[in-house]
């Protein structure tokens, strides 16, 4: 059994003792305690809480206890129950709630949960923000309300059609583009809550087309649930077999999305924040933000319609920072999750979905050919395990010492940029490991930079 407290919320499997899974006496106290943070901290003057819920097997569980607890805490809850977490963070904000909780654990496998928690303006809590629920949570400084100041409730499932509409409304939308386009397009949906918003977001986008894959709404997931090429045998396999123009696939809450080309090859989850840009920077002048980790492709794409292209620290909340810092026009990361500002600031699949299939209609090509256009790169993945004595924070500087004559960021890690490809290292918060990510032209080329920096730290660590 596993629980992790963090500063982006609480997750863990599902059963066990107490401090040992997600349980329902730790959701009680995590639930109090970040109802005890908004009430002192939120600026919006109402009483509300917004709830939803991907469809994991612990879902209705987890939900009641939330629920209930918030109530306990004086809070009336809006339970817009199943939901992604895009349609959350907007359920949030077209509210006018004090926040929202969404139970989600991602792309984690179905013996997961979690409670990912947002603040008034449907965004992740900023980490001072999730330090203070921690302590609230282990102190337990909270306070539930007496019967006469108990919570209402309220169930409104009504959000995916806002949010569908929203999606519609975006002024890169075109409608009658992608009508006219006539697309087949597949969708894989894992059996969650994409299953229930993706088919009557495809129809009110004009697809008459739709291939539809694990779209039952049971949280049985069907395969893997992180939407990479290991986890997608099926619908690539359909895919090859030419039945379709284009598929996406997304995780169990809709945040992040996956393309696969009509050839059956993966897009390249990378490319999908690439792509949205693109079309993005034809129409509408800006800067672009993404993570540290995430392909150089964006700032190649985004140098050439002339504008300025910003990293971030790895994680969304740093992501949106950024880019309310640099007034960027869109972002993302490199997981296949999409930013786009002018709807709001969250991950969000049926944004990138409306877009690439807008692009795709302009643009007259098919999905590989348009993958096709954008700079090639790929990006190696290893990690060093040190000894919990060493001191990761002394190599790290150390490392950055050595290869002071090339373009070094520390905002998080040290990423080292060469000319023509990079190496991030950025310690682990939980285990004395070093995750590297290196990208360069060819996958070979990411290994053996990624694998020469590694064998430096190795060095360095053993002085």
């Amino acid at each position: 059994m596993t629980l992790i407290k963090s500063i982006s919320g609480i997750r863990g499997t599902i059963g066990g003792h107490v401090g040992e899974g997600l349980n329902p006496l730790d959701i009680v106290k995590f639930t109090s305690a970040y109802a005890t943070l908004i009430r002192h901290t939120c600026k919006v003057k109402n009483n509300k809480i917004v709830v939803g819920r991907d469809a994991r097997l612990s879902g209705l569980m987890v939900k009641n206890i939330v629920v209930g607890t918030l109530m306990g805490m004086g809070w009336d809850v809006v339970d817009i129950d199943f939901a992604s977490t895009p349609t959350t963070e907007l359920a949030v904000t077209m509210e006018g709630a004090s926040g929202g909780i969404i139970l989600t654990a991602s792309h984690n496998p179905k013996q997961w949960n979690a409670l990912k928690l947002l603040n008034e303006d449907g965004e992740f809590l900023n980490k001072e923000e999730g330090n203070e629920v921690l302590r609230i949570a282990e102190a337990e400084d909270f306070e539930f309300a007496p019967v006469e100041q108990l919570g209402h409730y309220r169930l409104d499932t009504s959000y995916d059609e806002k949010h569908i509409e929203a999606v519609l409304n975006m002024k890169l939308t075109d409608v009658e583009a992608i009508r006219k386009a006539n697309f087949t397009v597949a969708i894989d949906c894992i059996n969650s809550v994409g299953g229930l918003i993706l088919p009557e977001l495809l129809n009110r986008l004009g697809v008459k087309n739709v291939i539809k894959m694990n779209d039952d709404n049971t949280g049985d997931f069907a395969h893997n649930p992180e939407p990479l090429e290991k986890n997608l045998s099926g619908i690539m396999q359909l895919m090859k077999e030419g039945k379709a123009d284009i598929a996406f696939v997304v995780d169990p809450d809709v945040d992040r999305l996956a393309m696969i080309c009509e050839d059956g090859r993966m897009y390249g989850e990378e490319y999908t924040l690439v792509t949205v840009a693109d079309y993005i920077l034809k129409h509408t002048p800006g800067n672009t933000v993404s993570n540290l980790s995430s392909t150089r492709a964006l700032r190649d794409v985004t140098r050439k319609y002339g504008h300025q292209y910003y990293a971030s620290a790895v994680g969304e909340v740093n992501v949106v920072a950024k880019m309310k810092e640099v007034n960027a026009v869109i972002g993302g990361e490199g997981n296949g999750g999409v930013i786009y500002p002018a709807i709001h600031y969250g991950r969000d699949a049926l944004v990138g979905i409306a877009l690439i299939l807008s692009h795709l209609a302009h643009e007259g090509k098919k999905a590989s050919e348009l993958r096709a256009s954008y700079p090639n790169y790929y990006i190696a993945k290893n990690r060093i395990d040190l000894t919990p004595e060493i001191d990761v924070d002394a190599v790290l500087v150390k490392v950055k010492e050595m290869y002071k004559d090339q373009e070094i960021n520390d905002i998080d890690g040290v990423k080292i940029d060469f000319p023509d490809k990079w190496v991030h290292l950025r310690k682990s918060n939980t285990e004395p490991i070093i995750r590297v990510y290196s990208e360069a032209a060819t996958m070979e080329a990411a290994d053996e930079i990624g694998k020469k920096v590694m064998d430096v730290v190795y060095q360095l660590a053993n002085k």
